[in-house]
């Protein structure tokens, strides 16, 4: 397990972010929680801290090649290394196809996949040096299967998976591992505005026939961050609920 190891991790504020941070400093990391809203990744960072773990909040925009190269200076400025980025943030802006405006469809592609590229591009001059790294990107199911109305969406998370196939041939060599984790559909604040129905006839399309949660993905993120996974490489972890296999 990542004890005494030192995480970044995008979107760190709320959600699958959250319970990601919490869950890697339960078993001993330190924290560089990275999100554009201080006040809450400052409240993520002092649930951290109450766990006894050593955190730090950054603020900064993973589209930004400036920013991405700050949080990890930041990260090394307090705890002298990174050992575990984790490309968690995104946003999505949905619309059919033939309804999508350029400026959602740049927007999520900038956020999802060019701000992940930004991101492990700057760890990674660190992570080359250390000879250790480990990087988790959090894509989708839909970037897998699709999902009408998600083109931008999709292709963000599909264009992540490459990605991480990619950089994992290239640094691998330098001992650094390049994962993806695919989460399926999560019970989030977002989910929980749907109304009850709707939420039941999204259960129904899932073999274990309950959405997944935050906690099911920070689990994965934890098996793939451990020493133990360091011939784990290149490869897509599905945390679905058996929707799409």
């Amino acid at each position: 397990m990542p004890k005494g190891k030192i995480a970044v991790i995008t979107g760190a504020s709320r959600g699958i972010g959250r319970s990601i941070a919490l869950a890697l400093a339960a078993e001993g990391a330190k924290i560089v929680a990275v999100d554009l809203d201080l006040a809450a990744t400052e409240g993520v960072v002092e649930e951290l801290k109450a766990l006894g773990a050593e955190a730090l909040a950054v603020v900064g925009n993973v589209t930004v090649a400036a920013d991405a190269e700050k949080m990890v200076d930041a990260a090394v400025q307090s705890f002298g290394r990174v050992d575990i980025l984790v490309n968690n943030a995104g946003i999505t802006r949905d619309g059919l196809l033939v309804r999508m405006k350029e400026e959602d469809w740049d927007a999520v592609l900038t956020v999802n996949l060019k701000g992940a590229f930004l991101c492990t591009k700057a760890v990674s001059r660190v992570m080359t040096k250390q000879r250790f790294g480990r990087i988790i990107n959090i894509a989708s199911i839909v970037g897998q299967m699709g999902n009408a109305g998600q083109a931008n969406y999709c292709a963000s998370k599909a264009g992540l998976i490459g990605l991480t196939k990619s950089n994992a041939r290239e640094l691998a060599k330098r001992n650094i591992t390049v994962n993806a984790v695919a989460p399926g559909f999560i019970a989030t604040a977002m989910t929980d505005a749907l109304p009850e129905k709707a939420r039941e006839e999204l259960a129904a399309q899932i073999p274990m026939e309950r959405l997944g949660s935050p906690d099911d993905i920070a689990n994965a993120v934890l098996f793939l961050a451990a020493e133990r996974s360091g011939y784990i490489t290149g490869q897509v972890l599905a945390v679905n609920g058996g929707m799409y296999m």
